[in-house]
């Protein structure tokens, strides 16, 4: 009898742990975020900033992988590895929120907020790009900024946040994009002041006017006023535990990581990664205080750059590099402008100031004298081609300088584009175990889902 009670004991204790689901879901993004750059970017955490404590990613406790292969390619967008990741259906490169019959799909983010859920979507770059537009719009193209735009002020969704809006004009002219969000009621702020006057139940959160639509700023080239993705985490918080308090989710995306990746531009990628950690440890702190209520899971929509690590003893390297790679090249662009005036010591200096050339890192007699050649070929004789990437166009004499820093670094990359390879998956708390070992991208958000019992 007393075997009887105890097995009985046992399963009601099992039944209770079974239906346990998570009240409160944090889904981050790291936009490229393959394996070899957030190994560099833990090497220097580890070497370089003396962490005794690894990434807050790689302190989770679950750990897998997941294919990114989209229904067109193998080598899939961030539309399609969006729709995958927020609505588990595969479609077509460049199709969002759709599936590849072009029919409608809905996202996880959705179907949570239609149960009760508050609802966060935030990133980097602009909320009407591919990943965040992927949990609200419906597009057989990304590049319609206007009506995911459209979508995003009718998803009725607590927050948005990111660069700006890209879809405002039409044929030069203002549109009524604007004028749809004030119908709904969102209240749109802008830069960390306006992150701090959120009083509204929706808000819209952007960079301040006159700054980039495309992305807050690189990390690594400090602009003054603008977001930073940890602000952003923390306001979205914020607003979730003000206008949602009894459950919610929120994806944060950190999308200028792979902007800098495209770049193959090795310091700015490093610390964009830093700085989406430090973005994941809001949610990490929400989680110890509420380790029975809270799932978070960390992951990419696809590896950008084909990154690798090829040698030792260069990564301390970037802390010299005070600026972007795309800095880099719109301080060459605007010197080209000058006509002649701007020299080749003045160059050296340039570079020596701003990543360390010919001061902390050696530069050989080759090699000065190669970028010598290239100089006087981009500013006097003006006969070399720029190199087209997604996000930029880069000066000749910039991609040079940065191959040779790369070097100096110890990276290498593989392509501007997109690759193929399978990209990492980390979970902790209520339903993490969902995650662990070989999915599909695809997996993930039905196993969201499954946590929460749906």
């Amino acid at each position: 009898m007393f075997r009887k009670l105890l097995l009985s004991l046992f399963a009601l204790v099992a039944l209770g742990v079974a239906a346990q689901s998570p009240k409160y879901i944090f889904y981050y993004i790291g936009d490229g975020m393959g394996m070899g750059p957030i190994v560099a970017a833990q090497n220097y955490n580890r070497l370089i900033l003396k962490n005794d404590k690894p990434l807050t990613m790689m302190q989770m406790p679950v750990v897998g992988w997941a294919l990114t292969y989209s229904a067109s390619s193998d080598i899939t967008d961030s539309a399609a590895a969006g729709t995958a990741l927020a609505t588990g259906s595969k479609t077509k490169n460049y199709m969002l929120g759709m599936n590849a019959d072009t029919v409608a799909v809905t996202s996880i983010a959705k179907i949570l907020h239609d149960s009760g859920y508050g609802v966060a979507i935030a990133t980097s770059v602009a909320p009407d790009d591919a990943t965040p537009g992927a949990f609200f719009a419906h597009v057989p193209n990304r590049s319609m900024t206007y009506q995911i735009g459209c979508d995003m002020a009718a998803s009725g969704y607590e927050f948005v946040a990111g660069a700006g809006l890209r879809g405002t004009e039409t044929d030069g002219k203002p549109n009524d994009l604007l004028d749809r969000f004030a119908a709904e009621g969102v209240q749109i702020v802008r830069g960390p002041e306006g992150a701090a006057s959120i009083t509204a139940a929706r808000a819209l959160l952007l960079n301040n006017e006159g700054s980039s639509r495309s992305n807050i700023g690189y990390t690594i080239d400090s602009i003054q006023g603008t977001l930073t993705l940890p602000l952003i985490a923390s306001t979205a918080l914020k607003q979730l535990e003000r206008t949602s308090p009894d459950k919610f989710f929120m994806m944060i995306e950190g999308g200028n990581i792979d902007h800098a990746l495209h770049g193959n531009d090795a310091g700015a990628s490093i610390k964009e990664i830093i700085n989406f950690d430090e973005a994941l440890k809001v949610a990490y702190d929400f989680y110890l205080a509420h380790p029975d209520e809270t799932l978070i899971v960390v992951t990419a929509d696809h590896d950008t750059g084909g990154m690798a690590i090829v040698r030792s003893g260069g990564i301390g390297n970037i802390d010299y590099q005070k600026v972007s790679k795309e800095e880099f090249s719109n301080f060459c662009k605007a010197m080209l402008k000058t006509r002649n005036i701007f020299t080749w010591d003045d160059m050296k200096a340039y570079m020596s100031e701003n990543l360390g050339f010919f001061t902390h890192i050696p530069v050989s007699e080759a090699d000065e004298t190669k970028l010598k050649k290239l100089f006087d070929d981009t500013f006097e004789l003006r006969n070399t081609a720029d190199q087209k990437t997604l996000y930029a166009n880069f000066n000749a004499f910039a991609v040079e300088v940065f191959n040779m820093f790369n070097n100096a670094v110890g990276v290498t990359f593989c392509t501007t584009s997109h690759a193929g390879n399978a990209v990492p998956v980390f979970a902790v708390g209520v339903g993490a175990d969902l995650f662990k070992g070989f999915n599909n991208n695809t997996d993930l958000p039905a196993a969201i889902l499954k946590a929460v019992g749906k």
